[in-house]
């Protein structure tokens, strides 16, 4: 195969999802034009993740799932083909820790420049490249998106508007191919902000629930707010560099002030904060579990998220430039590893876990990359994409079964979904990190980052002291809440829950089938590397700790288990006694937000618009009622009297006589 037309392959990849998400949107309903839709019947009941069986156009919904699959599949071939062109070049160099950042690839890059954009300064250059990260990567998203369309096409067989949202998957998916992809920083802005907006409309995908519309809302905003500093940062590093090609900046680094790569970094760091949920901007994504399951999937797993650590490990020497912005991830990795695994040990609901457990790996990644590996971190980023996609895959199945997203509605549950209990199950030990699962691997290599930056001069003492602590402590406490999941979805007595009547149209009906072929293919599909994928580590493990993490862990799975047994009806989570209420709360982060932001922000909209009302628009109804009033006086003497007017006259002229005669 030619040279110049792997090239090309770039392009392809991130194009034929976007083309796709045209041709859902646009060509799903024709040539029928005809939408059968019931607005009555569309948002799920609630605290249940469920699509609607009232007014789908079945038709129109198979095409769209043609639209979705086919071009995914094209894309995932190429995605593979591009990494294989270059001898899997990622895993060649592979290395649990690598303090001197990526080494050179041996292989051709893959990729060209489609044109140029003169802004009269610093010039835009619309470049697609495929090297070893990006490749690799590629293959992630891909791969996922995939899974995650072809399971909507059962999960929501039968929603009105899934047209509509297969085509959104498929703008998500390309929005993060062309920030995998490109080989611009202003090109990959413009990914990464349709992503944001990609989240906002698949979030609130079921908008008649206002909790849904909100949860949409909070998540672009939040996001947004990181986005401000993102962007900022970009023109700080593009302009001072010179260039806003990924490879001259990157050269460029060593070159440059360091007030003014820590000041760009620590600007990148809110984007990489808020697209990544991590701490302070992590909020949203808990209530991002407002969305349709797969939704979650996709986001957490190969998208949204993944998009803040790829881009540290893209820029990965500009940072290392920056010993300070380093010291800052490392704190905030640490804050955002044990917090939001302590937060996912109280949560009853089912996702909301698997969010607080996302934030909580994602922080491991953070915590790698301000180590001083970006290998740990990519690797530990691609085995969570597979087994944290199948996690949330496997939750989807049981709450379609349950019609809760509840655990304290779940139980008993091996039995009746015997393949979802094994692939599920399968997730839980690679999220744990037991072996032979990937995530035992993978999170060893981010443990082994994290120990040698002890030693090591890239942080500062305290904060490296302080990473390694939260690490091994997130270790127990991640062995803990995935215990406590596992056990009180599948195990345990059946509750048969007597759930509230729906309204008409969104009713669901619970049998004790396992979940459809089109949603255990995926499931299966994913099970293969969230348990195999982490055997390209095996050569690079450290045994010593690899024995500690597993240990840690499996004492955050025993006293779970403990508690448990004593009373297996109750929620394990009780172990955490007087901290259960502050960490079902999260901490009360978005109880502060509110107050120091949310309601001040409100209360200062509601003077303006009462300032607005009283004085501006005040105003102006004030000059109307003087206007009229003077009309009224004038009314007086212009009154149709012809004496009146003659009498005026002969006044006047009489005034006129007497000032002459008195003044003349």
């Amino acid at each position: 195969m030619s040279r110049t037309f792997v090239d090309a392959f770039p392009l392809l990849v991130v194009l034929l999802p976007f083309l796709a998400a045209f041709a859902g949107l646009l060509l799903s309903r024709w040539p029928r034009h005809v939408r059968a839709f019931d607005p009555s019947g569309t948002a799920p009941p609630h605290g249940a993740d469920t699509p609607s069986p009232q007014g789908a156009d079945a038709p129109a919904n198979r095409r769209a799932a043609w639209f979705a699959v086919l071009p995914t599949t094209v894309s995932a071939v190429l995605a593979c083909w591009l990494a294989a062109s270059q001898g899997f070049a990622f895993f060649q160099r592979f290395s649990p820790y690598s303090p001197e950042g990526p080494a050179a690839s041996a292989s051709a890059e893959a990729g060209a420049t489609y044109g140029v954009i003169e802004t009269g300064g610093v010039p835009i250059s619309l470049t697609l490249q495929a090297d070893e990260l990006s490749s690799i990567l590629g293959i992630l998203v891909t791969v996922v998106a995939l899974a995650v369309q072809i399971y909507s096409i059962g999960y929501l067989k039968d929603d009105p508007r899934y047209p509509s949202y297969s085509a959104f998957i498929s703008l998500f998916t390309s929005a993060m191919l062309l920030v995998v992809y490109a080989g611009d920083l202003l090109v990959l802005y413009v990914g990464w902000e349709i992503m944001g907006l990609c989240s906002y409309l698949l979030i609130g995908h079921w908008w008649e629930d206002r909790a849904n519309s909100r949860a949409a809302v909070k998540a672009f905003l939040v996001t947004r707010l990181g986005d401000v500093g993102f962007l900022f940062g970009i023109f700080v590093l593009g302009l001072s560099a010179g260039s806003f090609r990924v490879d001259d900046v990157i050269a460029k680094a060593p070159e440059l002030p360091t007030g003014t790569v820590v000041a760009a970094t620590m600007l990148l760091l809110a984007g990489v904060a808020g697209k990544s949920a991590q701490v302070p901007l992590h909020t949203w994504l808990p209530d991002a579990m407002a969305g349709p399951t797969p939704i979650s999937a996709l986001i957490h797993a190969a998208t949204m998220v993944a998009a803040g650590i790829f881009l540290v490990a893209r820029l990965f020497p500009v940072f290392l430039a920056a010993p300070p912005t380093l010291d800052v991830l490392a704190v905030l990795a640490a804050l955002g590893m044990l917090g939001a695994a302590l937060a996912a040990l109280a949560q009853d609901d089912l996702k909301r876990v698997l969010a607080y457990s996302t934030v909580s790996q994602l922080a491991y990644m953070a915590a790698a990359l301000a180590a001083g590996s970006d290998t740990a971190a990519i690797f530990h980023l691609l085995t969570h994409g597979a087994f944290k996609a199948l996690l949330f895959l496997c939750a989807g199945a049981v709450i379609h079964h349950v019609g809760s997203n509840l655990m304290s509605q779940m139980g008993g549950l091996r039995r009746e979904l015997p393949v979802t209990f094994v692939t599920m199950t399968i997730g839980f030990a690679a999220l744990m990190g037991l072996p032979p699962a990937s995530g035992f691997f993978s999170k060893d290599g981010v443990l082994l980052a994290v120990e040698h930056a002890l030693g090591a001069a890239r942080l500062t003492d305290a904060a490296a002291l302080l990473l390694y602590a939260c690490a091994l402590a997130t270790v127990a406490v991640t062995g803990a809440y995935a215990t406590r999941a596992w056990l009180r979805t599948f195990f345990g007595d059946e509750r048969v829950v007597a759930l509230p009547e729906p309204e008409p149209g969104t009713a669901h009906v619970v049998d004790v089938r396992e979940a459809p072929a089109s949603m255990l293919g995926p499931v299966v599909l994913l099970a293969v590397p969230a348990l195999g994928l982490g055997v390209l580590g095996l050569g690079h493990i450290s045994w010593g700790t690899a024995a500690i993490s597993v240990a840690l862990a499996l004492l955050g799975a025993g006293i779970v288990y403990a508690v448990w047994r004593g009373d297996p009806l109750a929620d394990p989570a009780r172990v955490l006694g007087p901290l259960r209420v502050p960490c079902e709360r999260a901490f009360y982060v978005d109880t502060v937000y509110s107050a120091l932001l949310v309601r001040p922000v409100l209360a200062l909209a509601g003077a303006v618009v009462r300032t607005d009302d009283t004085v501006v628009d005040g105003a102006v109804r004030g000059s109307g009622r003087t206007a009229q009033g003077a009309s009224g006086l004038l009314r007086l003497a212009q009154n149709g009297n012809v004496q009146l007017y003659v009498s005026g006259l002969l006044a006047g002229v009489l005034l006129i006589a007497v000032g002459a005669v008195v003044f003349g």
